[in-house]
C-alpha cells in the first residue's frame, strides 16, 4: 500500500513537471557579438522567452539594476510583449557594462537567473518559471602586458595633440556689430517710448500727461486729483499745438493735427468737462460727465496716436 502512494506521488510529480515545462515554451538569448569588448564597453543581449497564452511575467522576478559582479553591472533592462500565434513572447533587452581590467583575451560570463509567470483563473493562480541561462562574451586588453623596452621613459608617452590656432578677430568685430545694432535698436525703443532722454521733449507731451494721471488716480482727494488731471491735458493739447487751444479752437487743432482726428469725439467731451469743471457747476458735475478712468483711456488713446505722429 505504501509502495502504491510512493508511485502515485512520483507520477504526479512528473505531470507536474511536464505541464510546467509546456507552460514556457522556450527560452533564447542573442547577443550582438560574443567578443571584441573592453573595459568599460556596454555589453547587450535580447532574451526572449515564450509562454503559453494568459501568462503574465512578474515584475518582481526581474533582475534589478545595478552591480552584478566586481566587475558587471546591469544599467538597464527594458521588457517588451507580443502575441505569437496562440502564444506570447516576452523580450528583455539587457544592457552591461564590463569593467573587466584584461591582462590578455579571455571569455567572461554573465550570469543566468530565473523569471517567474503567473496565469490567473477561477480555480486559483498558476506560476511556471522560465530559467535564463548563462551566456559568455570575450573581452581584450587596452594594452600589452610588457611594452617593449625604451631607453628614454618619456618613449612611453603620447606627445600631445596639436589644437589649430583661431583667428578672434572676426568674431570680435561681429560681437561690435551686433552691440552697436543693439544700442541703436535701443535708442530707437526710448525715442518711440518716450523713454530719459526722449521723455521732455515736445512731442510726447501725451505720454508725460499719461504717466503723470497714474499718480492722480491713487490719491486720496479726487476732487483735487480730478482738477489736476484736467489741467494737465489741457497743457499737452496746448504744448502739442505751440499755443493755447479753447474749446472752439478744436476744429482749427485737428485739421493742423491729422493724427488726432480719430479722437475729436474724446476731445470735445474733454472740453465739456473742462468747462463745467472750471466755469458751470464744479469739479463732482464734471467728474460725472467725464470720469477720471475716461479721462485715463483718452489719454492713452492720444499717447497711441502722438507716437504715430
Amino acid at each position: 500500500m505504501r509502495r502504491a502512494h510512493v508511485l502515485l506521488a512520483i507520477l504526479l510529480s512528473a505531470l507536474w513537471a511536464g505541464a510546467a515545462q509546456a507552460q514556457v515554451r522556450g527560452v533564447e538569448v542573442r547577443t550582438p557579438r560574443p567578443f571584441g569588448y573592453f573595459l568599460g564597453d556596454l555589453v547587450r543581449g535580447q532574451i526572449d522567452i515564450v509562454v503559453d497564452e494568459g501568462f503574465t511575467l512578474q515584475a518582481a522576478s526581474l533582475p534589478q539594476p545595478g552591480a552584478l559582479t566586481y566587475w558587471l553591472d546591469l544599467r538597464g533592462i527594458t521588457v517588451e510583449e507580443a502575441r505569437v500565434g496562440d502564444a506570447r513572447r516576452v523580450r528583455l533587452n539587457l544592457t552591461y557594462q564590463n569593467f573587466y581590467a584584461a591582462l590578455d583575451t579571455r571569455p567572461l560570463e554573465i550570469p543566468g537567473f530565473a523569471l517567474t509567470f503567473v496565469s490567473e483563473a477561477d480555480r486559483g493562480a498558476t506560476t511556471a518559471t522560465a530559467q535564463v541561462p548563462a551566456w559568455s562574451f570575450t573581452v581584450s586588453p587596452l594594452r600589452e602586458v610588457q611594452p617593449p623596452v625604451q631607453t628614454d621613459p618619456a618613449d612611453y608617452m603620447r606627445p600631445d595633440g596639436r589644437a589649430p590656432l583661431l583667428d578672434p578677430q572676426p568674431m570680435l568685430t561681429a560681437a561690435a556689430w551686433f552691440a552697436g545694432l543693439a544700442v541703436l535698436a535701443l535708442g530707437l525703443l526710448a525715442r518711440d517710448r518716450a523713454w530719459w532722454p526722449f521723455r521732455a521733449r515736445r512731442a510726447r507731451a501725451f505720454a508725460a500727461l499719461r504717466r503723470s494721471l497714474r499718480a492722480l488716480a491713487r490719491r486720496p482727494d479726487a476732487d483735487a486729483a480730478y482738477g489736476e488731471a484736467l489741467l494737465g491735458l489741457h497743457r499737452g493739447i496746448d504744448e502739442t499745438a505751440g499755443r493755447r487751444v479753447l474749446a472752439d479752437d478744436l476744429p482749427d487743432f485737428l485739421a493742423r493735427h491729422e493724427a488726432y482726428r480719430g479722437q475729436g469725439a474724446d476731445l470735445e467731451k474733454f472740453f465739456s468737462a473742462s468747462r463745467l469743471a472750471f466755469f458751470g457747476r464744479g469739479l463732482s458735475a464734471a467728474r460725472e460727465t467725464l470720469p477720471l478712468a475716461e479721462l485715463e483711456r483718452t489719454a492713452r488713446r492720444l499717447a497711441a496716436s502722438e507716437r504715430g505722429a
